[in-house]
């Protein structure tokens, strides 16, 4: 189990950078403008719906100071409130990605054939580095060796 998450992290290191740049996006671009048009429209006790249409119409143009504007006009609960709620639908939906990015078994991503399925060097007690037979790149059947060398070549031969 330990090599599901572990092998997520190594496929989705540079995704973690864009997945909170987004977040930020979101925040300031979606959020504050929302966050804002709520409060003004739900100034007068009801929530006026012609208020916050126009508001976030006109907020959503300006991200930036509509963001200024949600503190300096006490719109921080609000938005506060909100970005929690965007961030717990945003952290499902990383969620997900995240488990089914999951390689499924400890084999996943590793070439068939080559030396991956060592580790620390442990190939080169029956292997050579450095002379025999090429078996895969840095790693040689020594010729030299006692016992059985036989070598079962897979593949197919090219006749022209």
């Amino acid at each position: 189990m330990h090599y599901k998450i572990e092998g997520a992290i190594r496929r989705n290191r540079k995704n973690f950078i864009i997945f909170a740049i987004l977040w930020i996006f979101i925040a300031i671009v979606f959020v504050s403008p929302f966050a804002y048009s709520s409060h003004m429209a739900g100034l007068e006790g009801k929530i006026d719906l012609e208020v916050f249409i126009e508001t976030f119409g006109t907020s959503i143009m300006h991200p930036f100071q509509t963001f200024g504007n949600v503190f300096v006009q006490g719109a921080g609960g609000t938005y506060f409130s909100s970005l929690l709620v965007v961030t717990i639908i945003y952290a499902i939906f990383f969620f997900i990605g995240f488990v089914r990015s999951a390689p499924k078994n400890e084999y996943t991503d590793i070439e068939h054939g080559s030396s991956d399925w060592s580790q620390r060097g442990e190939q080169y007690q029956i292997l050579s580095k450095d002379k025999g037979i090429i078996l895969a790149e840095g790693n040689y059947l020594p010729v030299d060796k006692r016992g059985n060398v036989n070598v079962l070549v897979v593949g197919r031969i090219w006749i022209w």
